[in-house]
């Protein structure tokens, strides 16, 4: 396989040529490890080279029988939750940088299952606070559609990987946004499942009080059925279980959806207006919705802005203290000075702060949210918004050592009004590159279905992207990298 063939197939794709003799596991391995040097130094999305791991597993994939449905495919783990045996997860903090991990997740093992090869980890901000991927600890990851853009977060890393070709596919997960955020300004899929679709075991039966999914960011709707195909199911022990599915997502892709009711949104839950390229973006997409046939007209949910997100911010500030506090006691230790930035020791700070009562609070008004959510789509099957309020930011504008916490975030307050919704509600979304702005740059769209409605998303997703492809366009970057020279940040 020639340097150019590799990254024109997905994950599915990829698989097939395995099965069929075209390719081996070496092969590919080979070619995400050249992809990597070539893009790395300009993209920052790859923290944690696993190369001699990777190339081991690949030279016994190579005789072996298939192991799983995406046999010797490259993959990169996010560099948090991502926890793989024999790796680092350091949550991109310098506190954490001598943890190497012992065991699979449960996730990683079904992954490992399903025939992936991991070549490495993915860069995120510091515990994933932010929806860039910027640290101290690693740098910033960069927009591959423009280096001086934010790759979105906190699966930015991820996504610059998947969008350069690195990958096919890459771990993610989302407690706010973080799966979508990244597919949006990459121009990805990025699916965030139905709450406990795929599981936290063994370690955590939720985290951030339910608001928290693992997924993948890719560049096809059918790698994104097939990868959950591969993950999705509960372990005894869970505290609850996402609603059970028959059949296989992969299947529903090429279904046809039928005709839907489809509400979409020009304003954010406040009633502001968005950034005029998000507006084109949601509009246009509701044309080409109307042309195949669905019901669409302008809606939005009844949800009251502001002690939203009050409560999220409460939960999430919680959620940072909590996990910095667990991987003190792991550590046996608190994190010495220069260990955390001064945002991340902010959040921890005010986290600790979130009394019992104002926790089961907070954890009330989101729980109204998704009362409010599953009301709202008895009416309509789907909720069409832009993933986000803009698009994407520049690096920089936050300042990941500022500890005045309304200072920090002032930046980013409004970027991303749509997203956390659906992790309140616990319902499946989808944040689809439908849209590209005179800068080039992507304006993803966000699609949202009922709880436990994958499927349906599975079924428009794949006749979206039928009508409208988006596989084939890449970023310039993309296109300047050769077999032995790399890209210059």
């Amino acid at each position: 396989m020639s340097f150019t063939e590799y990254p024109e197939f997905d994950a599915v794709g990829l698989a097939e040529l395995v099965r069929k003799g075209d390719v081996l596991p070496s092969e590919l391995a080979e070619e995400a490890i050249r992809r990597i040097e070539a893009f790395n130094p300009a993209v920052n999305a790859v923290v944690y080279k696993a190369y001699d791991m990777a190339r081991a597993l690949a030279a016994q994939q190579d005789s072996a029988q298939p192991s799983g449905p995406l046999h010797g495919v490259p993959f990169l783990l996010k560099d948090i939750l991502g926890d793989c045996q024999g790796m680092p997860s350091t949550l991109s903090s310098r506190m954490l940088r001598e943890r190497m991990m012992t065991l699979d997740c449960e996730l990683v093992s079904r992954l490992r299952k399903a025939g992936l090869n991991f070549v490495g980890k993915s860069n995120t901000p510091e515990f994933g606070i932010l929806p860039t991927s910027e640290s101290a600890y690693y740098g910033p990851a960069r927009n591959p559609w423009n280096l001086d853009y934010s790759t979105g977060g906190s699966s930015g890393g991820a996504a610059a990987a998947v969008a350069t070709g690195m990958v096919p596919a890459a771990h993610g997960n989302d407690g706010g946004g973080s799966i979508r955020i990244p597919a949006s300004c990459c121009g990805l899929v990025g699916l965030k499942p139905t709450r406990a679709r795929n599981s936290l075991a063994p370690d955590f039966g939720e985290l951030l009080g339910g608001l928290l999914d693992e997924h993948v960011l890719t560049r096809t709707v059918r790698d994104s059925a097939a990868l959950l195909d591969a993950t999705h199911g509960a372990v005894p022990g869970d505290p609850y279980r996402a609603p059970p599915m028959s059949g296989l997502f992969l299947n529903e892709v090429t279904r046809q959806p039928g005709r839907l009711r489809i509400a979409f949104s020009r304003v954010d839950p406040a009633g502001r207006p968005l950034h005029p390229d998000c507006i084109a973006a949601v509009e246009q997409t509701a044309k080409l919705l109307e042309s195949l046939g669905h019901s669409v007209e302008e809606a939005q949910p009844q949800i009251e802005h502001e002690s939203f997100v009050g409560a999220f911010t409460t939960m999430w500030f919680s959620g940072i203290a909590f996990a910095v506090e667990l991987m003190s006691m792991q550590l046996g230790r608190p994190p010495q000075a220069g260990e955390l930035e001064g945002l991340t020791r902010a959040v921890h700070q005010r986290g600790l702060t979130v009394s019992a009562v104002e926790f089961q609070l907070s954890e009330l008004v989101l729980q109204q949210v998704g009362r409010e959510m599953a009301r709202f789509h008895q009416t309509y099957d789907c909720w069409l918004t832009p993933t986000l309020a803009t698009p994407p930011l520049r690096n920089g504008v936050v300042d990941v050592q500022q500890e005045d916490l309304e200072k920090a975030y002032a930046p980013i307050v409004d970027y991303s009004p749509f997203t956390a919704i659906h992790n309140a509600s616990g319902q499946p979304a989808v944040s689809l590159p439908l849209h590209w702005n005179a800068e080039g740059l992507p304006i993803g769209v966000m699609l949202s279905a009922g709880f436990g409605e994958e499927a349906l998303l599975f079924r428009l997703a794949g006749q979206l992207e039928q009508a409208k492809p988006w596989k084939d366009r890449r970023p310039e970057l993309f296109l300047q990298a050769t077999q032995n020279e790399p890209v210059a940040g």
